[in-house]
């Protein structure tokens, strides 16, 4: 259900900082499956859960990315080399979406604390300055004995297109 952490039917929606996804809880003690819980939030997971939240790219996310990440190919700041790239068009770095996915995982599902032990990614369209991605993360694995949870991940624009898809492991930290 678009908005909504599907098993707990909590908000993950706001418009914090121009990230429509970024729930609003007041701290991590606060997120609804925090340690404060009274129960261990690893054992609340199940398969087939999962956790959407949105953001229209901006020339601004292109620019920050650029600024941390040091990328400044020309496909995405000149209009030119763009139009004369497989694109046809200027486009968005395909990481910046495959960072959507990690906010999904740090921030929702799991949640806070969990720890990134891999990612794969395919990039299947083009991400341009304006489209509204939808991060999507939905788990089709638990492994108990060592607190690791694989995730399918997807990134879908604004037509439904699915513009990046993979796998992630992560692994939940025991809570004392």
């Amino acid at each position: 259900m678009p908005g909504r952490l599907s098993e707990y039917n909590l908000p993950v929606w706001s418009s914090m900082s121009g990230f429509s996804g970024m729930p609003v809880f007041p701290s991590l003690n606060s997120h609804p499956m925090s340690k404060s819980s009274a129960t261990d939030r690893f054992s609340m997971l199940t398969i087939g859960q999962s956790a959407e939240r949105s953001r229209t790219v901006t020339e601004e996310d292109i620019r920050h990315f650029a600024d941390a990440t040091g990328d400044r190919n020309p496909v995405h700041f000149d209009e030119l080399a763009g139009k004369h790239s497989i694109f046809g068009s200027r486009v968005a770095h395909g990481m910046l979406s495959a960072g959507f996915i990690s906010a999904a995982i740090a921030t929702d599902l799991p949640g806070p604390g969990t720890v990134y032990l891999s990612q794969s990614l395919r990039f299947l369209h083009p991400v341009r300055v304006g489209d509204v991605i939808v991060a999507r993360v939905e788990i089709t694995a638990i492994n108990v004995a060592r607190r690791r949870v694989t995730l399918a991940t997807t990134c879908v624009n604004q037509e439904g297109e699915a513009v990046v898809d993979g796998e992630a492991v992560v692994m939940v930290p025991q809570e004392d």
